[in-house]
């Protein structure tokens, strides 16, 4: 017989305040939570992080995914990691969108989700 493994059940607004956490203590910027439920088919909360250099957005995704297996919290993976200037990581009803500055005012993920509820994590004030 085989053990599925089994994740830890967690709300989805308790893991995207956890995911607040992590990137405040690895020192991301300018953190904002939205909250998409009702609005987004494929997850509850956004966080969007700005990262200063490409190697501080890669360990703030590694750092991410690195607690969320010591954790035991589900994820899917990432993407856009090697180039780093965007790496989105998918932890299935909460993505997180790491950006170096210039990239995040670009594609400006905040007003795409204009109409979500902000959530002020981590002692920064939402952009927008």
């Amino acid at each position: 017989m085989s053990k599925e493994k089994k994740f830890k059940e967690i709300s989805s607004s308790d893991k995207a305040a956890l995911v607040c956490e992590w990137l405040d203590e690895k020192q991301g910027e300018e953190i904002v939570l939205m909250d998409v439920s009702g609005l987004c088919s494929i997850a509850e909360f956004i966080c969007v992080v700005s990262a200063r250099s490409i190697k501080h957005g890669q360990a703030l995704a590694d750092f991410v995914l690195e607690r969320c297996r010591e954790d035991n919290i589900e994820f899917f993976g990432m993407e856009g990691y090697r180039p780093g200037d965007w790496v989105l990581v998918d932890l299935n009803d909460v993505i997180v969108h790491v950006f170096q500055s210039e990239l995040r005012e670009f594609y400006n993920i905040e007003g795409m989700w204009s109409e979500a509820e902000r959530k002020n994590y981590c002692g920064e004030n939402p952009r927008g």
